[in-house]
Order: C-alpha cells, then sequence, then structure tokens
C-alpha cells in the first residue's frame, strides 16, 4: 500500500526533454513566445466578435468559443511547461497532474465538437443560404456551443476517473511532456484493457465521427459552390469555408496521431512533440488562420484599434 500510494504523496517526474538540455531551453523560449501570442490573438477574437455589430453572427458565436477555448487548453499546459522546464527539479504534484488532466480532456473534446458544429454552420451558409438565419436562430447556435462544452466536461469526467483509480504502485516518471490519459495509463501496473477499449471509444466518438461529420458538410459545400455560375462567388464561399478547414486538418491530424496510432509505432519523442504541437502551437495558428484570410476580422480589428487611438486623441485634447 505504501508503494501504491507514492505517487500520489510525492508526485510524478515530468521526463519531457531533460535529456537535451540544449533543446529544452530553446523549446522553452518558443513555448512562451507562442503562449503570449496564442492569448493576445484568441483575446483579439473574442473582443472584436463581441465589439464589433457586424460581427454579431453564428460564425463569430461559434469563433469566439474556439478562441475561448483556446484560451483555457493552452493555459491548462503551458504555465505548468515553462516552470516544469525551468527547474531542475521537474516534479509535479499529483493534484496538479489530475487536475491537468481534466483540463486538458475537457477541452480538448470540446473543441472537437465545436470544429463540427462550425462545419454545420457553413453548410447552412453555403448550401442553404435563404434559410439560413432561421436554422442558425440564436437559441440554436447557444445550444449547440452548450453541447461542445457540456460533452467535453462529461467524457472528461468519465475518462479521467477511470484513469486515476488505476493503481500505479509507486511509478513516479512520466517520459512524457504534459498528464495525458495514453501516458497514465501505461504507468499502470494491473492489466488496462478496459481502460484502453474505453479510450478508444471515446476517441472515435470525439474525433472519428466529428470527421466524418465535417467531410460531409463540405461533400455538401463543394457541390453547392461548383453549381455556382460566377467565379467570384466561388471564390467567396470557398473563402469563408477555407479557414475553418485548415484548422479542422491541423487539429485532428496531430490528435488523432496521438490517440489513434499505437503506442509502439513511434518514438517517444514523437508523442511529445506531437503533443507540444497541438497544445501550443495549433491554438496560436486558429486566430492567424482567421485573421489573415477573413476581411471581416481585419477590418474589424483596424476600426477596434483606430477607434481608440481617435478616442485617447480626443481624451488628450480635452485634459491639455
Amino acid at each position: 500500500m505504501e508503494e501504491t500510494n507514492n505517487s500520489s504523496e510525492k508526485g510524478f517526474l515530468l521526463l519531457g526533454f531533460s535529456d537535451q538540455p540544449q533543446l529544452e531551453r530553446f523549446l522553452f523560449v518558443i513555448i512562451l513566445f507562442f503562449y503570449i501570442l496564442s492569448l493576445l490573438g484568441n483575446t483579439a477574437i473574442i473582443l472584436v466578435s463581441r465589439l464589433d455589430s457586424r460581427l454579431h453572427t453564428p460564425m463569430y458565436f461559434f469563433l469566439s468559443n474556439l478562441s475561448c477555448v483556446d484560451i483555457c487548453f493552452t493555459t491548462s499546459v503551458a504555465p505548468q511547461l515553462l516552470v516544469t522546464m525551468n527547474k531542475t527539479d521537474t516534479t509535479m504534484s499529483y493534484g496538479g497532474c489530475v487536475a491537468q488532466l481534466y483540463a486538458a480532456m475537457g477541452l480538448g473534446s470540446s473543441e472537437c465538437i465545436l470544429l463540427a458544429v462550425m462545419a454545420y454552420d457553413r453548410y447552412a451558409a453555403v448550401c442553404r443560404p435563404l434559410h439560413y438565419t432561421a436554422m442558425m436562430h440564436p437559441r440554436l447556435c447557444a445550444s449547440l456551443a452548450s453541447v461542445a462544452w457540456l460533452s467535453g466536461l462529461i467524457t472528461s469526467l468519465v475518462q479521467c476517473s477511470l484513469t486515476v483509480q488505476l493503481p500505479l504502485c509507486g511509478h513516479r516518471k512520466l517520459d512524457h511532456i504534459v498528464c495525458e490519459v495514453p501516458v497514465l495509463i501505461k504507468l499502470a501496473c494491473v492489466d488496462t484493457t478496459f481502460n484502453e477499449a474505453e479510450l478508444f471509444v471515446a476517441s472515435v466518438v470525439f474525433l472519428i465521427v466529428p470527421v466524418l461529420l465535417i467531410l460531409v458538410s463540405y461533400g455538401f459545400i463543394t457541390q453547392a459552390v461548383l453549381r455556382i455560375q460566377s467565379a467570384a462567388g466561388r471564390q467567396k464561399a470557398f473563402g469563408t469555408c477555407s479557414s475553418h478547414l485548415v484548422v479542422v486538418v491541423i487539429f485532428y491530424g496531430t490528435i488523432i496521431f496521438m490517440y489513434l496510432q499505437p503506442a509502439n509505432s513511434r518514438s517517444k519523442n514523437q508523442g511529445k512533440f506531437v503533443s507540444l504541437f497541438y497544445t501550443i502551437v495549433t491554438p496560436l495558428l486558429n486566430p492567424i488562420i482567421y485573421t489573415l484570410r477573413n476581411k471581416d476580422v481585419k477590418g474589424a480589428l483596424r476600426t477596434l484599434i483606430l477607434g481608440n487611438a481617435k478616442h485617447k486623441e480626443v481624451v488628450e485634447y480635452l485634459f491639455t
């Protein structure tokens, strides 16, 4: 019993890239830079979606929800990762590991559902333009966003609760950068067939099913776009959907690689870099992709910045 409880008393040793100190120092700078940019970019998306009345549409409502998920997701990982990489003692408390486990699993699952919901929104906009307002009314949008958040919460409670109950028999070394379900399952000193099967089922539900729904949506969208006679109209329709499609490919590609690929088919560093990519890099790519490829967001940002600048000039003039 003493050996079993060892991990909960002393926490875990996150090995990360400790065997490559030069790489670890380089990654520390990159992670810090990306984390700050991610916070700024996603916060900007939320602000312009709220403050600019032209962006009070279902598309930007879901986009602001996606930015909120990304802020919470990367914050559940990046600060602890930076602290761990910046000290010789890489111990992470048991409570901190469990909290990160629940948060990352729940938020990642919510993002999977949210991206599928955004694909449905694009389908309604392109394939049912005359009925779009009726189909995507505010109450339905709020309900779909709530389903995304709640589904992530439920799967996190189920999946992580089953994982933390596994006896670890004193195993404390996590050869990874964050606390994730597949990594903790490997530490268990009992048969984990049920846990692995449950993880596979959850991965299918939150990864494969949303991807299939997204592909079906974009199949209908492609058919509808190709029927448009005007080249400018086709370009506008594809431009409306391309940003979301790029985000989908990047996010689901890395997550599927981590959760559905057999563990023995990849090196230990591959899993670390993949986790690093979808927890740190992907949340930054979302605002970049949507901002650089979206004239509405760029216009709203320009208006917001110029408006604040003019307001500041007026205030300075009045008080000087």
